[in-house]
């Protein structure tokens, strides 16, 4: 039988819609509304706060620090106020400098080396008062833009962490309810990688989207209107990199997608395989087979060093086209700026406007650069993400449950086909009833499809063909919770939760006291395991139980079906790995269990289902015989034979 071992990754994206991926998270952002518009708006105060900065610098040179220096002429003239009686005590004394016009006088500003320091300091006492206040006001907007800029980080952390708690709850939920097949073609350290690392890329995405799509968007529109509106001529010519860095972005943009899409593919591969390796590591020591998983994990940590250093000089390239872009762009206000203030266009104060601007103008393009780099790789998770989301690899439900019967009765498979890969069977028109109380044996070679009835009874798949019933309901239309609620299954290998072992027998159960769980160790034959233990039932347990033995771990298996006190109990060669040591408590669990319930019994132990009430004999997917030990003992065929094999 051939298995789809196909990941996700493997699958052809296409081309990327960074659009359609954010409109997909905007629901998740939706709840936290408000917090997100009152970062907006805190965005666009500091926004504003970081427009005024040079605009204050260009007030303060062209006013108070150079003399005339909002006179756009060859000449500039510093102008004095002849109401102040010192200033005006000044200008009677140098008076051959002055140009007096009513209430006001004028000096050249080349005269002004020839007052002396002393008066010429009376002569800008409103100069130094002015810049005085100018200072002040600058200070005052850096620690409002300060303190703005620590509650706006501070609000879109608790909301990116808000979000990211829902997006991984719901892609848990999401993932708990797929169907079995899911599982058997995603590997555990891939989805492990879903729901940690991309959701954490998925964060800085929403943390840093904001600034991306407010801030830095609205400073550089800011940038560009304040400098149309100081020189517009000045403006338009460094205006003339903009192309080149637009398509310099596209280019890279292209590119970066690429490179963060690999890199997610191969952490996720090396999640995968590490989480192999832990989980095999006594075959990998037993077989010598370390050297080899080294090399192999080698190769995958290489090709993901590979993608790395793709997405490295990806930006290591991007960043200094950026940085020459910018220079280019100083360059030009330089030449065509510094030309201005000699020849009297353009003031000194506007100049330097200009060139603390043109710095900022390059800041969040270089800020942009840098986030598109966190986008890229957010964006890359989403894909993954939303991938899992989009899954509908679910059993599906055709009734809320409302309908559902109260008990689990009679149990009939009709011409029930099955198979896990197309035109592969397991199962072949397969019919049989059980009828409530009785227990049905299901035996057969590996391989014939005994566990894969199981399955279609538990509703880990659903059939191809045919139906099943439970209680005169076809199955596909109960409740798969109703379902399950009235079922018990003891597995051949059962799974032991990393928690006490009052928890793993009775799970969320807390209406069992502790006289009810006397009850079920006893019946459960767990008496002497838990007197075992350190801490009896409140013993912790490793992860898969391996403190415990194989047939320790049947009987915690045995205890949690006896506390769920099922009406349907399903034993999945329950008795294969049973050490001498605990096969009579086991034998006696397992009759404390199917006393009184339905029972459906995996059995590869012929001995297990001789008690049974009726046998079904399983080869190659189909029914080949069927009755009770006795009967198929007697006509000597295919079960008569197995039950020689064994002795």
């Amino acid at each position: 039988m051939h298995v789809d071992y196909g990941y996700f990754e493997e699958q052809q994206l296409g081309k990327p819609y960074d659009i359609r991926l954010m409109r997909r998270m905007l629901p998740f952002a939706t709840p936290y509304r408000g917090l997100l518009s009152f970062s907006v708006f805190l965005v666009i105060l500091i926004t504003v706060l970081d427009l005024a900065l040079p605009y204050l610098t260009k007030i303060a040179i062209d006013q108070y620090i150079v003399p005339g220096g909002s006179q756009k002429s060859a000449v500039r003239h510093l102008v004095a106020d002849l109401k102040d009686e010192k200033i005006s005590a000044v200008v009677e004394k140098y008076s051959g400098l002055f140009e007096i016009q009513a209430d006001e006088a004028r000096i050249e500003l080349t005269d002004l080396e020839k007052i002396s320091f002393k008066d010429r300091l009376a002569l800008r006492k409103n100069d130094l008062i002015g810049v005085t206040r100018m200072a002040g006001i600058f200070l005052l907007c850096v620690t409002l833009s300060f303190a703005l800029n620590f509650l706006q980080v501070w609000i879109m952390e608790y909301a990116g962490q808000k979000i990211m708690h829902d997006l991984r709850v719901r892609l848990y939920t999401h993932i708990q309810d797929l169907s079995s097949a899911f599982f058997t073609r995603n590997p555990v350290g891939r989805l492990v990688t879903r729901v940690t690392s991309d959701v954490q890329n998925m964060h800085e995405l929403f943390t840093s989207v904001i600034t991306f799509v407010f801030q830095d968007v609205f400073l550089l529109v800011g940038i560009s209107i304040v400098l149309l509106a100081l020189h517009w001529q000045l403006a338009l010519v460094t205006f003339t990199v903009i192309p080149a860095v637009a398509l310099a972005s596209v280019y890279f943009a292209s590119q970066a997608r690429e490179a963060f899409r690999t890199l997610r593919i191969k952490i996720a591969e090396i999640n995968t395989r590490f989480a192999e390796t832990i989980g095999g590591i006594s075959i990998i020591q037993l077989f010598r087979r370390g050297p080899d998983n080294l090399r192999d994990f080698e190769t995958l940590n290489h090709e993901h060093y590979l993608a790395g250093m793709r997405q490295i000089h990806v930006f290591a390239l991007f960043m200094p086209v950026v940085e020459l872009l910018g220079t280019v762009a100083m360059a030009l206000v330089i030449y065509y700026g510094g030309s201005g203030v000699v020849s009297g266009h353009i003031t000194l104060g506007e100049l330097v406007a200009f060139l603390s601007y043109m710095k900022m103008f390059f800041t969040p393009i270089r800020d942009i650069a840098e986030k598109y780099n966190i986008m890229q790789n957010a964006m890359a998770s989403a894909e993954r993400i939303f991938l899992i989301l989009d899954s509908g690899e679910r059993i599906p439900v055709a009734s809320d449950g409302s309908t559902d019967p109260e008990h689990i009765s009679d149990i009939v498979f009709e011409n029930v086909c099955f198979s896990y890969v197309p035109a592969e069977p397991v199962l072949k028109d397969v019919s049989f009833r059980v009828h409530a109380g009785k227990t049905l044996a299901l035996v057969g070679p590996t391989g014939s499809g005994k566990s894969s009835v199981i399955h279609l009874l538990i509703r880990f798949y659903a059939p191809d063909q045919g139906r099943i019933l439970i209680s005169g309901k076809d199955i596909s239309a109960w409740n798969p919770e109703n379902l399950r609620a009235g079922m018990a299954l003891v597995a051949q290998d059962p799974f032991i939760f990393s928690a006490t072992v009052r928890e793993n027998i009775v799970g969320g159960n807390g209406e069992i006291g502790d006289e009810q769980m006397e009850r079920i160790i006893d019946a459960a034959c767990c008496r002497n395991l838990i007197r075992r233990l350190p801490k009896g039932l409140d013993t912790v347990l490793s992860e898969g139980g391996s403190s415990l033995s194989s047939g320790e771990r049947q009987l915690m298996a045995m205890a949690r079906a006896i506390a769920r006190d099922p009406e349907l109990i399903i034993l999945d060669e329950a008795t294969s790995y049973i050490d001498s040591g605990t096969e009579q408590d086991i034998q006696q669990a397992m009759a404390n269990l199917m006393k009184g319930r339905t029972s459906i019994l995996v059995a590869h132990r012929l001995a297990t289902a001789r008690s049974a009430d009726r046998i079904l004999v399983l080869r190659d997917g189909r029914i080949v015989e069927s009755g009770t030990h006795g009967e198929l003992m007697a006509r000597k065929e295919f079960y008569w034979r197995l039950n020689q094999v064994q002795g």
